[in-house]
């Protein structure tokens, strides 16, 4: 046992070097399931990661968060184990499986040694097509859930992006917590977890990476044996969200010395063939950290805050640009001010030469380090899949952002920034601003 845990833990940080030159290969199992593998032998360890398209955003009318109480009793029990029992079994095979759900997708994510790959396997596939959903775990996974959203009712930053997301979105699933509320979680049954894993478990939505020491001739079987048993179809997908958020202010009173602001409008999806140029635009405006233009102007130069930031959020069914600023109940107003006029200053001027060439150069540096290990890379192989990149895309990405010029970033930041309509949903008791009626 010792031996197997040592050499897991080996296998999880002594793996594919951080680099963005990896070989893909495009795998179709005898079943018809496809994958793309980077095969790794010098480590008899095997990263495999699985994605269904649609996640929380599939939970049925009136069962918000089932999708994600059903996720967190996946590893409670499957086929004849109970919680405990396979808790021991993968602890045996010194294997790791995780479950998550978001907005967009479940996750299913399994790392394990060459040796024990097919006993590993024929566990996850139990977790993923037997579960038991036994009444006990479900109790005891529920009262998990509810203790976070009752602690999310206290929590500024959670109150603002509620409020946010609400106005952002509507009625669409991405304008509810996916992790639902306190009296729809409390509500949900056993049979509404069997209903969530058959709109989510299909083949017409998976998405498989694997990374490590198989060939594709196992990998392909190895498939069949894993997911072969999967429905054809799962539920429909939701529609688009139609973004209705305006340009203004809403203030959520909040007893609180400090105030918390969400602030956002409309952005660019990640397929746009303008993305680089937003995403070079942004690393500028927001995502620079200390050398960003809101950090600089709102917290070195005037002291408001101890972080500010932008980032592009392009989602499934919606893209938004979005950021976040704590400030001072006396100060938030200043702060939001400033946001206002940088974004505005960005949007008719656009950036500067050396600005252009210092964010590219951290775009393009920072990619090959995403590359720090066989999980990580059997994520972002699936990620690719999933936006319909093609599979050289992780040897010609930096191409694409080196390509971004200065003319190309002037118009996207005038097209894209909106001053007018950016909306700051605002969480406290903040001294000068109050809600504003929308534009």
């Amino acid at each position: 046992m010792i031996r197997l845990f040592a050499a897991l833990t080996i296998a999880l940080f002594v793996s594919l070097p951080a680099r963005a030159d990896v070989e893909i290969t495009e795998v179709t199992s005898p079943g018809g399931i496809t994958a793309w593998l980077v095969q790794e032998p010098s480590i008899p360890f095997m990263a495999l990661e699985l994605r269904f398209r649609g996640g929380a955003s599939l939970d049925a009318p009136g069962k918000r968060g089932a999708t994600n109480l059903m996720t967190g009793l996946l590893e409670e029990g499957a086929a004849d184990l109970d919680a405990r029992a396979f808790a021991r079994e993968l602890e045996a095979l010194a294997a790791s499986f995780d479950y998550d759900v978001g907005d967009d997708s479940l996750a299913v994510s399994a790392r394990f040694l060459t040796e024990n790959r097919d006993k590993a396997v024929e566990l996850l596939r139990t977790s993923i097509l037997e579960p038991t959903f036994e009444q006990e775990a479900l109790d005891r996974v529920r009262a998990q859930v509810l203790t976070g959203l009752r602690a999310d009712s206290t929590d500024p930053d959670e109150i603002a992006r509620a409020a946010f997301d609400k106005m952002a979105y509507g009625d669409h699933p991405y304008g509810s917590n996916y992790r639902g509320t306190i009296e729809s979680v409390e509500a949900l049954t056993r049979e509404d977890m069997l209903d969530a894993h058959a709109a989510v478990f299909a083949k017409d939505r998976l998405y498989v990476g694997a990374v490590g020491d198989i060939t594709p001739e196992e990998l392909g079987p190895l498939l069949d044996d894993l997911l072969g048993a999967l429905p054809e179809e799962g539920a429909p997908q939701p529609g688009p969200a139609e973004i209705l958020i305006q340009g203004g202010t809403t203030v959520v009173p909040f007893d609180t010395p400090q105030s918390v602001a969400i602030f956002g409008q409309p952005g660019i999806d990640q397929d746009h063939p303008d993305f680089f140029a937003a995403r070079v635009l942004n690393q500028v405006l927001g995502a620079g950290g200390f050398e960003s233009r809101l950090m600089t102007e709102v917290r070195q130069r005037r002291g408001l805050t101890y972080g500010v930031y932008s980032f592009l959020v392009p989602q499934d069914h919606a893209a938004t640009i979005q950021g976040q600023v704590a400030s001072s109940n006396e100060t938030v107003a200043e702060a939001v001010s400033v946001i206002r006029d940088e974004w505005a200053r960005a949007a008719a001027d656009g950036v500067t030469e050396e600005e252009l060439e210092a964010a590219k150069l951290y775009v393009t540096g920072a990619y090959p380090l995403r590359f720090n290990g066989n999980g990580p890379i059997a994520r972002i192989m699936v990620g690719m899949q999933m936006l319909g990149l093609p599979i050289d895309y992780i040897a010609t990405r930096n191409d694409k952002v080196e390509a971004v010029t200065m003319e190309d970033v002037q118009r996207v930041a005038a097209e894209l920034l909106d001053p007018e309509g950016l909306h700051f949903v605002v969480v406290g008791q903040p001294e000068g601003l109050e809600s504003t009626v929308a534009n």
